[in-house]
């Protein structure tokens, strides 16, 4: 059974790093794209980021371009996204999602294209 367990999250101030870990089951990293969204209070989903299982590339949201850095350790079978110089508009649970794919990311993901979910984890940017 795939599975996506986040953890990392909490609360930093403005200016500040977290790194956020996602420990996936069930599944190879190899045969699956992998990323995160987040949802601020009130908003819609906001695609994050995300990486190929297949060749290791690499798309940002435009909010996060420069800031945050994905990765992953297939030995561990863990996704990681480094954030650094938080905002206050960072603020919002983050959620690891996975898709099974073997070929390039799309250009764009919206939250429907992204069909296994974790259960999310809080992310605070106090001013």
């Amino acid at each position: 059974q795939l599975q996506l367990v986040e953890s990392g999250g909490g609360l930093v101030q403005s200016g500040g790093s977290l790194r956020l870990s996602c420990g996936v089951s069930g599944f190879s990293l190899d045969n699956y794209a992998l990323g995160w969204f987040r949802q601020a209070p009130g908003k819609e989903r906001e695609a994050i980021s995300f990486i190929s299982g297949s060749d290791g590339s690499t798309i940002y949201g435009g909010a996060v371009k420069g800031r945050f850095i994905i990765s992953r350790d297939n030995a561990k079978n863990t996704v990681y996204l480094q954030m650094n110089n938080l905002e206050p508009e960072d603020t919002g649970v983050y959620y690891c999602v996975a898709e099974e794919r073997r070929g390039p990311l799309n250009s764009f993901y919206f939250p429907s294209d992204m069909p296994n979910w974790g259960k999310g984890t809080l992310v605070i940017v106090s001013s």
